[in-house]
């Protein structure tokens, strides 16, 4: 009886927070945290299954020590968050340079007074050079108390403390004159919660290595599998359209000046970049009709009234297309009529609250039809730098800087047109070539490494994800067939494809700057590389594990490829720029890498209907290290949240759903407890399913719950 109470408020629990993510969807996060998570009964919920599971574990005689520091390491995290939750406060205090000693902080709305008066000397925003993207939040302040005055600094993942008192960086005024802080007092949870979390992190190992635990006993069991997954997945490759020819530069030419650097979304990065963003936005891929992306640019920069009418300009929706009665490639011309711009009375209609799928999609085509219209003006070619900014030609330039330096602004990429117009080639590569030592010269600081441009260039010329989807999925595929060279082959394939991926994710580290795990994007392609990891870590004990591997990290990379995530290096935001972000995000993705294999061991199992125990210790062989790894990630992240803004954890949907995920895994874990678990076929059932809320963590959160995770 105690079992069955203790399970059922556990799956309680879960149903509880997973519905609240919906209810947040319709009725607002203030509604959530107020009635769900900060009622009452939520706290009376997590006690009482804290309780039964305390009593239950007692009366099971629980001897093996890993299992039980790892259980009461649980209870000491809830027993820290119940302390904070008691005893904490966290305000807020806004100060402003010059202004009188602060003395007060607001804590729910009414005033604190604070053991010290607390000064702003100043504040200012640090900037990646050349850009405006900014790097971090600094403020300076003086901290008074009776004992005499302190020097303090706080910024982005860099706190403060004073008298008991953590500070924090949250906000600043306009005028860069006034700075807001958060102020958080929690001096008996912390060290509790910390101490559980140490207590977590070494149980979790222990239980990896005890000899005599649940996992080594898998790993003694483990044995070579020889079963095959009959999936079949075609691939179908489009081959470009032929076209007359256009006016642009010659494919030598288009490349040297995709050489130049440009600031581009708040990064100095080559041309080519831009250049390999504004052809896949208007056409869909990276190239047009056998024209390199750079010739694309320099076409609508230097030739724009002949590339306007071409048919380059991709329109996804069928159903705009039939309300424009417009094929699949259009023109920028096509879409301007005598009655003017077509696409005007949608636009209109969308900014009126007609926000209907049709009126969506056609957004989408005017944002391309706008960047078009930028470019034409030359507002997007920032390609001049003078004391720490670049500047396009139609830039407002600062008094200061000489005449001459503004007519050369104005008039360097017209005289290159001119030139190349003309035939001029000669007078056009020395032009280049000037414009490559202006930036040298007067963007030197600005300008990134040698090496980073090179790895750049490297990057953009290789379609990483493009490649590597087809030749995993068609060697998956192959995989399939007992031909004796088949298994060879297609191991060489997993270890060139890793290689090559590791490449990948390297030339976007050094491009980056930082481990490349703060986007969508940059998270599938990491997944992929933790699949092909573990697949050959396995492989000798496991060789189904060969068609997995190759199945799951080429699925990944396709959906990379063809999905709505954005590729585009950016430089990060300030708040993740830590260390603990590269760990939270490693532990976490390689968690959802290991759970999608024991998701096709088990989808393996059901439709083959054979070796269903084999699966069931591969699941299992897998199912530990990915729990293990998801905890870790989740109190990382705590811990990442708490040094950030001073606070373990909000209830964000992403939040909430990696918790439920957890706790679902958990399950397995504890088939000696759940009879109906240790049957292989309602364990594979279940791990089907479970598999669900990993999807829902990691697509549902980001393309429909939202939140402040929805970018990763």
């Amino acid at each position: 009886m105690l079992k069955k109470t203790t399970f059922t408020l556990y799956a309680i629990v879960i149903l509880v927070m997973a519905m609240a993510t919906f209810i947040e969807k319709t009725h607002g996060t203030p509604y959530v945290l107020s009635n769900i998570y900060g009622s009452w009964w939520f706290t009376a919920l997590w006690a009482a299954l804290a309780l039964l599971a305390i009593i239950y574990i007692i009366r099971r005689k629980l001897r093996k020590v890993s299992a039980m520091l790892l259980h009461f390491s649980f209870i000491i995290i809830l027993t820290g968050a119940l302390l904070t939750h008691l005893t904490a406060w966290q305000g807020y205090i806004h100060l402003r340079k010059g202004e009188q000693p602060m003395r007060w902080a607001i804590v729910d709305n009414q005033q604190k007074e604070l053991p010290f008066a607390i000064t702003l000397d100043r504040f200012n925003i640090r900037y990646h050079n050349g850009t405006e993207a900014a790097a971090d939040y600094e403020s300076h302040f003086t901290i008074t108390t009776s004992e005499g005055k302190r020097q303090g600094f706080v910024s982005m993942n860099n706190i403060f403390s004073a008298e008991g008192i953590r500070f924090y960086q949250s906000g600043y005024d306009e005028d860069l004159e006034g700075s807001t802080l958060t102020l958080n007092s929690d001096p008996w949870g912390i060290p509790v919660t910390y101490t559980g979390y140490g207590l977590l992190f070494l149980s979790m190992l222990l239980v990896l290595i005890d000899p005599k635990g649940q996992f080594r006993q898998l790993i003694r069991k483990a044995s070579t599998a020889t079963a095959i997954l009959p999936l079949l997945l075609p691939l179908l490759l489009c081959m470009p359209a032929q076209s007359h020819a256009l006016t642009t530069f010659s494919e030598k030419q288009a490349e040297e000046f995709g050489h130049l650097c440009i600031n581009y979304n708040d990064r100095i990065c080559p041309v080519q970049t831009f250049a390999l963003d504004f052809t896949r936005k208007l056409h869909g891929k990276s190239s047009y009709n056998g024209y390199s992306a750079e010739q694309v640019l320099c076409g609508f920069i230097f030739h724009r009234d002949e590339w306007n009418h071409e048919p380059i300009l991709r329109i996804k929706s069928g159903e705009v297309r039939h309300a424009l009665n417009l094929p699949e490639y259009t023109s920028v011309a096509s879409l301007f009529d005598e009655q003017g711009y077509r696409l005007g009375t949608y636009i209109q209609q969308y900014y009126m609250g007609n926000n209907d799928k049709l009126h969506e999609e056609v957004m989408k085509v005017d944002d391309k039809v706008m960047l078009v219209m930028q470019l034409s003006r030359g507002n997007l070619l920032k390609l001049f730098p003078f004391r720490g900014h670049w500047y396009s030609p139609n830039d407002s330039v600062p008094d200061q800087v000489e005449s001459e330096r503004k007519t050369y602004f104005q008039s360097a990429l017209p005289l290159l047109g001119t030139f190349m117009q003309n035939g001029q080639t000669a007078e056009a590569n020395e032009m280049l070539q000037k414009m490559a030592k202006y930036q040298q010269t007067f963007g030197a600081d600005d300008l990134p490494s040698p090496a980073r441009l090179k790895a750049e260039h490297i990057y953009n010329n290789i379609p990483f994800a493009k490649i590597l989807f087809m030749v995993c999925l068609t060697f998956a595929l192959l995989s399939l067939f007992s031909w004796p060279w088949v298994k060879h082959v297609s191991l060489s394939v997993l270890i060139l494809s890793f290689l090559a991926l590791t490449f990948c994710l390297a030339l976007r580290w050094v491009i980056s700057g930082y481990i490349p795990m703060s986007n969508g994007y940059e998270t599938m392609i990491l997944m992929a590389w933790m699949i092909m990891l573990s697949s050959l870590l396995v492989y000798r004990k496991f060789h189904i594990i060969l068609t997995f591997g190759l199945l799951l990290s080429g699925f990944l990379l396709l959906v990379s490829h063809l999905g709505q995530m954005d590729p585009k290096i950016t430089h990060l935001m300030p708040v993740l720029s830590s260390p603990l972000l590269s760990i939270h995000v490693s532990c976490v993705m390689m968690a959802y890498g290991l759970f999608s294999i024991t998701f096709a061991c088990s989808i393996y199992a059901l439709i083959v209907r054979r070796k269903a125990d084999e699966m069931h210790l591969l699941s299992q062989l897998f199912l530990f290290p990915a729990e293990f790894l998801l905890t870790a990630g989740i109190f990382i992240g705590a811990i990442w949240a708490n040094v950030s803004w001073g606070r373990y954890w909000g209830w964000d949907p992403k939040e909430v759903w990696a918790l439920v995920t957890m706790l679902i895994y958990a399950l397995p874990m504890h088939s000696r407890s759940l009879a109906w678990l240790r049957t292989p076929t309602h364990y594979h059932l279940f791990m089907v399913l479970a598999f669900l809320a990993v999807l829902i963590t990691y697509f549902g959160v980001n393309f429909f719950l939202g939140g402040l995770h929805s970018y990763a």
